[in-house]
């Protein structure tokens, strides 16, 4: 399978403040993902790993740099180039530390009312969430609510709202932070059937050093900048 860059950033920077009070939270950080590839966002606390996965996101935009989504500019600096909000919704898929579902649906409608909002009829959302339980392997608790459900299987609730709407590109901050060992595993595992199968492009970010070999690259992030730990790829970043 021939890989396309699914996303890639360029000279990223964003500060907040300004003279005295100016703090930079990223620095000139280009990287890239494939697709099919799942890739580690490593760092400890402060080191700017939300701020890159949220000007990734589209979300908190850089105070200068481009931002690359399946070879279209989207960002470039703090100017968007299309409509956030709607390619957001086609393109992008979040999964966080908390599952975030709504408690008073069931693990289905959570799944199906991310497509209706998209403008899916109710018959087709049901289909394709009933379709991503299936596939995740949480089509027999479909029906249950998310306090009926464990930690684990809350978040593969989660990552399939996020394959919802078939993006090319899923974003996860810290999402085995509230799991044991195990289940944790578990999910990396998935996210690694996500993008390898659904050949989107999957970034992770992580403290849990426990299942790195589960990640076809790493990166590590320090003091706002970047760099390249370990990939399979055999063009790495320069």
């Amino acid at each position: 399978m021939e890989q396309n860059v699914a996303i890639e950033t360029q000279g990223l920077t964003k500060i907040y403040g300004h003279a005295n009070t100016e703090v930079v939270a990223m620095r000139d950080v280009s990287f890239k993902v494939m697709s099919g590839e799942v890739a580690a966002l490593l760092g400890p606390s402060g080191s700017g790993k939300s701020t890159l996965l949220t000007a990734v996101g589209l979300i908190n935009p850089p105070t200068s740099g481009k931002v690359i989504i399946n070879g279209s500019l989207i960002m470039d600096g703090p100017v968007p180039l299309t409509n956030l909000t709607a390619f957001r919704r086609n393109h992008i898929g979040f999964v966080f530390q908390k599952s975030n579902l709504i408690p008073f649906l069931s693990a289905v409608e959570n799944v199906q009312v991310a497509l209706e909002l998209n403008g899916a009829s109710a018959r087709k959302a049901r289909k394709r969430a009933m379709e991503l339980l299936d596939y995740l392997g949480m089509a027999n608790r479909a029906e249950n609510r998310p306090a009926m459900l464990s930690g684990g299987q809350q978040q593969r609730v989660a990552v399939a709202r996020a394959l919802a709407n078939r993006p090319s590109l899923i974003l996860a901050d810290e999402p085995t932070a509230a799991l044991d060992s195990q289940r944790g595993r578990q999910v990396m595992e998935l996210f690694r059937k996500v993008s390898h199968e659904q050949e989107g492009a999957v970034i992770v970010v992580t403290h849990d050093h426990r299942a790195l070999d589960v990640f076809d690259t790493i990166y590590e992030m320090e003091d706002g900048m970047i760099r390249l730990r370990s990939s399979a790829r055999k063009e790495l970043i320069p």
